[in-house]
């Protein structure tokens, strides 16, 4: 059974009618960037948690999770109605290994995230330690629609601070937006656009993959990972693709 730690949420950020961040304030343990958390409130009697993704870096201060609510479940509405100074809690230790410890030696990495599952590579990205272990680094954003993207100006300083290194590239899927990939990021490989804007090519031979999002995604992207000779990373067996997946 989990050992719970009692928050407070500091802060909600609504971006859209579906899209939720909660900053909290609680004790957590040291985590790794990448890592996530079971937070949970107490409903009718029972505690009902569930995983969520930090987004902020290890040593930010307030924790961050970011989430869309789904109507039919029991815990999501509730966590989007909270405000501030609503008790909320929180697991004692983070959980995962989508982090960059877990990643090997390679050239470039690239972070393919659908919807919320952008959160672990944001808290990856301002912790900083993949740019001193990767001369690239790419990361694809797919979401619906413009107002689904969520962070923009967390990204635009992270695109500011690392020009030759970062390479962001947004993948709107239902609207037609200047400066975004109007497919979904399997198209997007099969097409080779997602390629042509990184500017440089996945390969087995200096490319590590980074997945979070939906399933369908990283089922789809894997496939075609395979059939370029990439595989699962596992510790027992090095490979080219690391893997988180949300349901």
């Amino acid at each position: 059974m989990a050992n719970w730690l009692t928050g407070n949420v500091v802060e909600k950020i609504q971006w859209n009618s579906r899209l939720y961040s909660l900053r909290i304030e609680a004790d957590l343990a040291d985590f790794k960037a990448g890592q996530f958390i079971r937070v949970a409130l107490d409903i009718d009697g029972e505690r009902v948690a569930r995983p969520y993704s930090l987004v902020n870096r290890p040593g930010e201060g307030s924790l961050e999770i970011f989430f869309n609510i789904v109507p039919e479940g029991p815990l999501s509405p509730r966590l989007a109605a909270l405000e501030a100074g609503d008790e909320i809690f929180v697991a004692e230790r983070a959980n995962g290994f989508l982090t960059i410890d877990e990643v090997p030696e390679s050239r470039h990495l690239w972070m393919l995230a659908t919807g919320t599952g952008v959160g672990p590579f944001l808290s990856i990205l301002k912790a900083g330690e993949c740019w001193q272990r990767f001369d690239k680094v790419v990361l694809a954003y797919s979401v619906r629609d413009s107002s689904e993207l969520a962070y923009r100006r967390q990204i635009a300083e992270i695109e500011e601070a690392r020009p030759q290194q970062f390479r962001f590239i947004p993948c709107i899927t239902r609207e037609s937006v200047e400066d975004c990939l109007n497919e979904r990021i399997p198209a997007a490989i099969e097409s080779g656009n997602l390629e042509k804007n990184a500017g440089i090519r996945i390969s087995r031979d200096d490319s590590h993959i980074m997945m979070c999002g939906n399933s369908a995604m990283i089922t789809s992207v894997s496939e075609l990972l395979q059939q370029r000779g990439l595989k699962k990373h596992l510790r027992r067996e090095p490979g080219q693709v690391t893997v988180e997946k949300y349901h």
